[in-house]
């Protein structure tokens, strides 16, 4: 009973934490069915997410340091989004006053509700690092994982090396979160693969609803291909360790300072309310 309930508690806390990415479903699957009036869909969906976000600050349901991280992954995100729809790896073929080179401006908000959502659980659960990788480890990683979605449209494309290197990184890094006052911990490399999978469901959800089409897609809708896993694997790593970065420099502390707990006998990083 008790393990239902913690469950259960767990359930909700995630719920909350996927406020925003909800709240763009929603509006998804409503301006794909109701012609809202004076604006394209596109347009109308970036009036949402702005509004959204600002609401979610302003009930201070996250804060303003949150905010910045957030809008370095719209920039992070939006820059993507424009190369991969140059390289014509999918497209947005609506109409739309907000967009550039192809790309609807609302776009980087879909990256940046993964942010949120990492935040957001963060706080909530009171996540800690145990075991992190060196800095000087973890920087050249996050950022050539991040240039391998541009740079294998030109070279050998070395996800799978990349993922490689993720598990021996990480191999002994685990979180540790808590529910209810109960402790738990989860090796780093599930729990990545456990939200890139989320993700890719999330992803099917968003194309459905068109939220942006891939070229198997144009006639009709198809389950985006279970390959696409390893992309957002690879994109949830990237986010993850920026989060994690960020928290660390918010800490004004050098990256490998370390506390031992006495209770779990575990180093771990100690993480401090962005």
């Amino acid at each position: 009973m008790r393990a239902l309930k913690q469950l259960t508690n767990f359930g909700w806390e995630q719920a909350l934490s996927c406020l925003f990415p909800v709240v763009i479903f929603a509006s998804l699957a409503l301006t794909q069915f109701v012609q809202l009036p004076f604006l394209y869909r596109y347009d109308w969906l970036l009036l949402i997410c702005l509004f959204m976000q600002w609401w979610m600050v302003r009930s201070r349901l996250e804060t303003r340091d949150e905010l910045k991280v957030i809008t370095l992954f719209h920039i992070i995100g939006l820059a993507l989004e424009l190369f991969k729809v140059h390289m014509g790896s999918w497209s947005y073929p609506e109409e739309g006053f907000f967009k550039i080179l192809g790309v609807p401006l609302y776009s980087g908000f879909m990256y940046a509700s993964v942010a949120s959502y990492l935040c957001q659980a963060w706080r909530r659960l009171n996540v800690n690092l145990v075991k992190w990788p060196p800095f000087l480890a973890v920087v050249p990683l996050a950022s050539a994982i991040y240039l391998n979605f541009f740079t294998h449209h030109f070279w050998v494309d070395i996800r799978w090396w990349l993922s490689a290197l993720v598990i021996i990184v990480f191999w002994k890094s685990s979180v540790t979160y808590e529910v209810n006052g109960s402790l738990y911990r989860m090796p780093l490399v599930f729990s990545f693969i456990l939200i890139g999978f989320f993700i890719w469901i999330a992803e099917n959800i968003a194309t459905f609803f068109g939220a942006w089409q891939y070229p198997n897609q144009t006639e009709a809708w198809s389950l985006v291909h279970l390959g696409k896993v390893s992309s957002w694997l690879l994109l949830v790593i990237v986010s993850f360790l920026i989060v994690a970065t960020l928290k660390q420099v918010k800490r004004n502390q050098p990256f490998d300072s370390k506390t031992y707990d006495k209770q779990t006998s575990t180093v771990k990083i100690t993480e401090q309310k962005l």
